[in-house]
């Protein structure tokens, strides 16, 4: 069987850069990107910048940018499996061997916005490391440099005010007064909320897509049929990025703060309270932790005695995206692997579930048990697994630190967990290694 080639050449301009080549941008920006191209109210094409050095770059040039998108899921009680051809993507450039292309990207005359998924940890300012924001400190200094207009951001990290965040380390890597003043008045920087669950390349399931597509797609990637997307922005964003007309669910919204606690408490929150748990007990996809009985449980104990209370919306509207949320991990189509969750567990419990415990302890008075036992699962996962994580975090762990140490280690957590009443001893008794 042939591999995925393109035919004819791409002749839309490219109105994107972004940062990540990974699954979720691919079934959720260029995904989005390519709609608003077949439904005649964008035009444009992305440039992917890989940041890192080992990535998937090869594999995007080699299929020239094209791949396909399978959405399989339940949607509207009804059992749903299309495939769509991606075709907004132009090209990808490693940002660590190809430095100069990716300066030069930044000089491209139709160029209007930048999105990014680099993970909790990409947003960061440090110094002396080639950070995300530094890479964006040099394409906002070539393009004030050369005269051009400024660029709308629109980073997808799961991190509070991303955009603002974003904003605030990139100016840190920049002196230059001009450069300055250009970040400040003449880009945007968009907070947003992104809500698709994308579980990756289906293994098993790709000679069946490749036999129905009729070629060979090793960059296949598996999504749930629900996509939504909260931006928070001027009004010029919504004119030039229309989405909506598409027929997407995109909102532009002026404060995106409860979209954002909703979905990153209960959806994200669930997820990585529960998956190292599920995997140390032998279990591999997250609708099969669903109907675990022991992990199941756990699962609703999470989603409706312990992050529902915290949340600051009507009962009723909280209530039913909790379920919602429950039977989109319930989809036996979605082949959402546990592991695929578990990387960078340490910056995604900071951001998804500590706030919800201190918010629960201040509410109740009291630890609640199933997300204080999911920093136990976080131990002991850690010691005994394959880490996939930040440099630091796995020197860190290679170190064999105990569990004081462990959670007084303020660079993790942002704050000494140890001061929490009663957590650490409840940690320690949830713990099942290194004692």
């Amino acid at each position: 069987m042939e591999s995925l080639k393109r035919k004819e050449a791409l002749t839309r301009p490219v109105k994107v850069l972004q940062f990540g080549e990974g699954n979720f941008l691919r079934a959720f920006i260029d995904w989005m990107i390519d709609r608003m191209n077949k439904q005649g109210c964008f035009n444009g094409s992305v440039r992917i910048i890989q940041p890192l050095e080992n990535g998937m770059c090869s594999k995007i040039n080699e299929q020239n940018g094209l791949y396909h998108v399978v959405r399989r899921g339940v949607e509207g009680g009804k059992q749903l499996e299309e495939m769509d051809l991606v075709e907004s993507v132009e090209s990808c450039i490693n940002a660590v061997t190809e430095r100069e292309k990716m300066r030069e990207s930044a000089l491209l005359p139709e160029l209007r916005f930048v999105f990014s998924n680099t993970t909790e940890a990409g947003i960061e300012y440090r110094p002396d490391a080639d950070t995300f924001p530094s890479k964006v400190a040099e394409i906002v200094t070539a393009r004030c440099k050369a005269g051009l207009p400024g660029l709308i951001f629109i980073p997808c990290e799961l991190i509070e005010h991303n955009g603002d965040k974003l904003k605030e380390c990139t100016l840190k890597y920049i002196t230059d007064a001009d450069v300055r003043d250009y970040v400040e008045n003449k880009c945007i920087f968009c907070n947003t909320l992104v809500d698709r669950i994308v579980a990756g390349y289906p293994k098993d399931d790709a000679p069946r897509y490749w036999e129905k597509a009729g070629v060979k797609d090793e960059l296949l990637a598996c999504c749930e049929p629900f996509f939504f997307f909260v931006i928070e922005g001027p009004a010029e964003v919504a004119k030039e990025l229309p989405a909506d007309k598409a027929g997407l669910d995109v909102l532009f919204v002026d404060d995106q703060t409860l979209y954002r606690t909703r979905k990153v408490r209960f959806l994200n929150g669930a997820h990585t309270a529960s998956v190292l748990g599920a995997h140390m007990a032998g279990l591999t996809f997250v609708d099969e932790m669903v109907r675990d009985e022991k992990f199941g449980k756990f699962l609703r104990t999470v989603l409706f005695e312990e992050v529902l209370p915290t949340v600051p919306l009507p009962e009723e509207q909280k209530r039913a995206y909790a379920e919602s949320v429950l039977e989109r991990f319930a989809n036996p189509f979605a082949n959402h692997r546990l592991l695929s969750i578990a990387l960078n567990s340490t910056s995604k419990w900071k951001v998804r579930v500590l706030p919800t415990l201190l918010d629960y302890l201040k509410l109740k008075g009291e630890l609640p048990c199933c997300l204080t036992q999911s920093m136990a699962y976080l131990i002991d996962f850690y010691r005994t697994c394959e880490i996939q994580d930040s440099p630091d975090v796995v020197e860190f762990y290679k170190k064999n630190p105990s569990v004081e140490e462990i959670l007084g280690n303020e660079s993790f957590w942002g704050m000494d967990l140890n001061t929490i009443p009663g957590f650490t001893e409840k940690v320690k008794a949830g713990v099942t290694t290194g004692k």
